[in-house]
């Protein structure tokens, strides 16, 4: 239970999915198996600054999530690809809806926030206790 009076505790399945998504390189990991099976060394081209051994325990933690499918291709020398699971490929629209809010949030180095495509420019509100 809350200690605040009207706000409810954060539902524990939302918050692992949130903890399991939002890991560092993870979401980007993600966005580059959506274009389809494509192999260790194309991820990490695709995936900027993430070194060998993140990427191999990123990738071995979601395929034992269910989200990421290692597909050994028996040829000589034998290949290694991966590819999203149905699982997976489920987050395709909510990792697009963060794309979006990015696109509108999330200046790029070098920008600055009126750079934006977004509408409004305004700060966030906060409302002091005894205001209106």
């Amino acid at each position: 239970m809350s200690d605040t009076p009207g706000v409810s505790q954060v539902c524990a399945r939302f918050h692992r999915a949130i903890e399991l998504i939002g890991s560092r390189w993870t979401g980007a990991i993600l966005q580059t198996l959506l274009q389809g099976r494509t192999r260790y060394a194309s991820i990490k081209t695709a995936v900027p600054d993430i070194t060998d051994r993140m990427l191999s325990e990123r990738l071995r933690s979601l395929e034992a999530e269910g989200l990421v499918l290692r597909v050994v291709v028996p040829e000589t020398p034998v290949r290694v690809e991966y590819e999203l699971t149905r699982k997976g490929h489920e987050l395709q629209n909510a990792l697009g809806e963060i794309a979006s809010w990015a696109e509108r949030w999330i200046p790029l180095p070098g920008e600055s926030e009126k750079d934006l495509p977004r509408k409004t420019h305004s700060a966030p509100r906060t409302r002091r206790i005894g205001q209106a």
